[in-house]
């Protein structure tokens, strides 16, 4: 019952800000007014604010800026050693800090080694929170150009992305995530630039335990939807999640965008019902996800769990069963990538949820800005299977979808599918699947999972599996690089196309995309998809391990 309050009351807060702060966020991206800090950061970087892009330069201006981000933070885990704020730890190796610095900038967030030692506080915060705030903004701006497009009348124009980033940093991620973080130092969470303290355990061992700038860290780590943490136990660290209402506060932040996104959607169209279908779709396959997840975890199955009467293992006790597994659900629907407990330990078909989600494409609602542009390509897709339907040229909000615009959406779709599957089946043959501790259906289970969690750009991982290997390091690298940019390209090129377009006006033959049976035709193609895609996989993996 406490498991069920607690997904309920997250579910009433959401609705309560999705008007207010979804018109916020359509105030930020639509208004005409620069603030004086923003026109320094436009003069300092040498853009015209006032200068509307097409796709094309758009997606370059997306490119150019992620590779020099990639570079800087590539350069800066290189000469860690050198720097103020070390805490004395080395430069990271060149396959780890090009997994690294790939991994922040893709807002996948992987981490192939323990935070709070490995890690200098300069480099935590001007290097790491830093892409935490950026490489979200660069999600939304993505998904705010895709929706131009749909409302665009005969231009190429899509906004201008440089202005984009820096209001939704400035505007957004940055004032809420400081608010957030005197929240979570008023819960306990630690803020500092100690170096840490040596404290003696139950058994009279010395431990070192690292302090650090953790609560502003994680503020921004939930409310950009990134993965990762201060800690290598993530969020189950008391430190970095003291309670289960620090628990709640964060599957809050972590959800407020994504589910708020639709809202701006239907402003933007000026068709607020056309919003509401697509935070339906979104809310139909996150509770049924959610309510899965819990199932299979608090049923217990398996030998261990029957015995004892729970699955605990891998678990905090201070969130239990239930709150672990709804935590699991939410980061894995989204691009978060935050775990309070592993993954690895959970029971076969309630470990196999979390890998679900990210197939998904994590829509439901995503990451932020990466779910609202990966679920209108689903709606893209779907409006054109009902086309063929009816031997009628699909439309969707007025624009007629063609062999060109069907073309980029169905290779949108596939750029992920293709990168798990090819990057899973490559692990087996060169024989690095050796490094997971498992043999099976989950020593399967743990390579397919590391390569979800990386095309899918979410970060979170299954454990069991050691990852932090050259090989490892290099192909995990290309599948976050891959997975986020191809499809950030592939979108982009379907909003010039869309924004050219000349709307097409309604008639009785129209399919009505803001009722309920478009919202579940949504959800019934983005699952039949998955399945047709991960089925197999699956079967091999946590499905055979579930069935023995």
């Amino acid at each position: 019952m406490a498991g069920w309050l607690f997904v309920a009351t997250l579910v009433l807060a959401l609705i309560a800000v999705y008007r207010p702060f979804g018109d916020y966020l359509y105030r930020v991206v639509s208004g005409t007014r620069h603030h004086a800090v923003e026109r320094g950061v436009y003069r300092l970087v040498g853009v015209d604010a006032g200068a509307p892009q097409g796709w094309g330069v758009y997606a370059r201006s997306v490119l150019a800026f992620s590779a020099v981000s990639i570079l800087f933070l590539y350069l800066f885990l290189r000469v860690q050693d050198k720097l103020w704020l070390s805490l004395g730890f080395d430069a990271l190796p060149d396959h780890l800090a090009w997994n690294t610095a790939v991994s922040f900038v893709t807002n996948t967030n992987w981490q192939a080694y323990s935070g709070e030692s490995t890690m200098g506080h300069l480099v935590q915060m001007a290097g790491l929170a830093v892409q935490n705030f950026v490489s979200a903004a660069v999600g939304i701006a993505v998904a705010v150009a895709l929706v131009r497009g749909f409302a665009a009348r005969g231009t190429d124009a899509l906004g201008n992305f440089w202005v984009d980033l820096t209001r939704l940093t400035l505007r957004v991620l940055l004032p809420i995530s400081v608010l957030a973080a005197i929240v979570f130092m008023a819960a306990g969470m630690v803020q500092n630039l100690s170096g840490g303290t040596d404290v003696t355990t139950l058994t009279g061992a010395t431990q070192h335990i690292t302090g650090g700038p953790v609560a502003s860290q994680e503020a921004i780590k939930e409310l950009g939807t990134n993965g990762g943490g201060f800690y290598n136990v993530n969020a189950a660290h008391p430190y970095e999640n003291p309670t289960t209402w620090t628990n709640w506060l964060q599957l809050f932040l972590i959800l407020l965008i994504p589910f708020s996104l639709p809202r701006v959607f239907g402003r933007m169209l000026g068709q607020n019902r056309q919003g509401y279908a697509i935070a339906a779709v979104m809310a139909l396959l996150a509770l049924g996800s959610l309510a899965l997840t819990v199932a299979f975890e608090t049923g217990g199955a398996g030998t261990l769990p029957q015995a004892v009467g729970a699955a605990m293992e891998g678990k905090e006790t201070r969130f239990g069963v239930a709150n672990s597994a709804a935590y699991a659900a939410v980061t894995t629907l989204t691009s978060t990538g935050s775990v309070n407990s592993f993954h690895d330990s959970y029971t076969s078909l309630g470990g196999m949820m979390p890998m679900v989600n990210m197939m998904l494409g994590e829509v439901a609602p995503g990451g932020v800005g990466a779910g609202l542009y990966g679920l209108l390509i689903l709606a893209v897709i779907t409006v054109f299977v009902a086309g063929l339907m009816v031997g009628r040229t699909p439309e969707y909000l007025g624009k007629k979808i063609g062999a060109r615009e069907i073309k980029l959406a169905s290779l949108s779709f596939l750029v992920t599918p293709t990168i798990v599957l090819t990057g899973t089946a490559l692990a087996f043959a060169t024989g690095n699947n050796t490094t997971a501790l498992n043999t099976g259906p989950h020593g399967l289970s743990e390579v397919l999972y590391a390569f979800t969690s990386a095309g899918n750009n979410n970060g979170s991982a299954f454990a069991g599996i050691t990852v932090n290997t050259p090989w490892w390091d290099t192909a995990l690298g290309l599948a976050m690089l891959l997975g986020r940019f191809l499809p950030i390209v592939l979108v982009l090129a379907l909003a010039g196309s869309l924004a050219r377009q000349q709307p097409v006006p309604e008639s009785a033959g129209t399919l009505p995309t803001h009722q309920p049976l478009f919202v579940g035709m949504v959800a019934g193609v983005t699952v039949v998809l998955v399945a047709l895609t991960f089925l197999p996989a699956l079967a091999l993996g946590p499905l055979a391990e579930g069935l023995s």
